[in-house]
């Protein structure tokens, strides 16, 4: 199954993925019980990823990843000095998740929200949802698939 992982690129962006030792890291500080419930039960090794740059303009799809560890718990959930410190969290609770990432692509450029909503297959799509928040969705293989036919079509991808 597809998933969409949004990050404030101020915070960790695509870029900052690319630099990461072998191109992977650990997608923690979700602090939603319904994206840790993703992060815990349903995200599994292999699956892929919308890399999605969120409260920024423009926010929208900067490439690619795939799952390459599954759900385990968020250990800076109860570290202190963490931005991500959760004082309930403890190594014997650890309440939060988090899944290992790795690159599979970085766009040449942002593939914009209002792009994605000119899409019909994307009409259903979570995150075009008014409202929608959650920083981790799952996505239908249709819908991947239409992102990247769209990242193709605006030249955002390495010629294939």
């Amino acid at each position: 199954m597809p998933w969409l992982l949004k990050s404030e690129p101020d915070c960790f962006s695509i870029l900052d993925l690319a630099k990461s030792p072998k191109r992977t890291t650990f997608w923690d500080g979700v602090r939603n019980y319904q994206a840790r419930n993703f992060l815990r039960d349903s995200m599994k090794l292999g699956d892929r990823v919308l890399f999605y740059h969120s409260s920024c303009d423009p926010a929208g799809v900067a490439g690619t990843a795939t799952i390459v560890r599954e759900g385990y718990p968020d250990f800076t959930a109860w570290d202190k000095k963490s931005d991500h410190f959760d004082p309930k969290a403890s190594e014997s609770n650890p309440i939060w998740q988090m899944v290992d990432i790795q690159l599979e692509e970085a766009f040449t450029d942002l593939l914009p929200l209002p792009a994605l909503r000119d899409v019909p297959t994307l009409k259903n799509m979570e995150l075009l949802r008014k409202g929608s928040r959650l920083s981790v969705q799952p996505v239908t293989d249709a819908e991947f698939a239409a992102v990247l036919k769209l990242a193709d079509k605006l030249g955002l991808r390495a010629k294939r």
